[in-house]
């Protein structure tokens, strides 16, 4: 009997601790503003999260959650480093309070931690001369039309294009992005492809060299091929999730937030449009 009990006890106070510890996450956000200090994780990964040699958080993420932190009353923003691996591991051991790394919202991580609507969407893209003189705006531009679409050698482009059904006389293999671009200013291609955030950059170097917009999304055999990054929670934190949301939604695409992120590649061509987490999830 005293056995039995015993192990009433530790049962009884093994379910405590969980609704302490339950109790505790359900209120980071009242925690969090009334201390007036969160803790965010971080991958150090340029451009999306990382720290300045001063141990201040940037990338697109991280300022944008300061952003919304502070729009929360919570103005001390700490930042933990770790490996990718090791953030949501890291969130839901209460090392930090709010994953701010990038992460893309896949249906397997859903079922780990809650995301708040993305903040960004990373896509194809096509690198063109000023003007877009043959009007690539996307794939499907370049099966309809007698162009050269130039891709990195062994990158996914390569295989993009030869599944979207690209003729392989119009694929032009290079050995790195700088040879790329010195192609499509000689006229050796007519489009460079990458991913959007890339070939923005590349854009920003190169005054002669633009980024074509608009851009059809890139569909191979029904699947898009993107990404959408936003910022991760302890699976209990719904109301800060929630109240995070609130602020994203009237603070994405705005003039500030555009001005904010450009500087590390991001922007309108980057822009989530209406896409939400929910829909990332299923």
């Amino acid at each position: 009997m005293k056995k039995i009990f015993g192990k009433f006890i530790i049962s009884l106070m093994s379910f405590s601790a969980a609704l302490l510890t339950f109790s505790v996450s359900a209120n980071t956000l009242d925690k969090i503003q009334s201390e007036g200090a969160v803790t965010i994780g971080v991958a150090n990964e340029v451009p999306y999260g990382y720290t300045t040699p001063d141990g201040k958080p940037a990338g697109e993420a991280p300022s944008i959650a300061v952003h919304v932190l502070n729009d929360l009353g919570v103005d001390n923003v700490n930042v933990v480093v770790t490996e990718f691996g090791s953030l949501i591991p890291g969130l839901r051991a209460g090392r930090f309070d709010v994953i701010a790394a990038g992460m893309y919202i896949t249906p397997k991580r859903c079922k780990q931690i809650l995301f708040s609507n993305p903040t960004y969407s990373i896509g194809e893209g096509f690198l063109v001369k000023n003007g877009n003189p043959q009007a690539l705006n996307g794939y499907d531009s370049i099966d309809v039309n007698d162009v050269k679409l130039g891709v990195m050698s062994g990158s996914v482009e390569y295989g993009y294009a030869r599944d979207f059904g690209i003729a392989m006389n119009k694929i032009v293999t290079l050995p790195d992005y700088p040879s790329g671009v010195a192609a499509l200013k000689s006229g050796r291609i007519d489009a460079l492809a990458g991913t959007s955030l890339t070939m923005a950059s590349l854009a920003q170097k190169d005054d002669r060299v633009e980024l074509a917009q608009p851009f059809t999304p890139l569909m191979i055999k029904g699947e898009s091929i993107k990404g959408y990054g936003g910022f991760g929670f302890r699976p209990a934190d719904t109301a800060l999730r929630d109240a995070f949301n609130e602020n994203l939604t009237v603070f994405i695409d705005t003039k500030e937030h555009i001005a904010m992120v450009e500087p590390y590649g991001f922007g309108k061509h980057t822009s989530p449009g209406g896409m939400t987490a929910k829909e990332l999830c299923q």
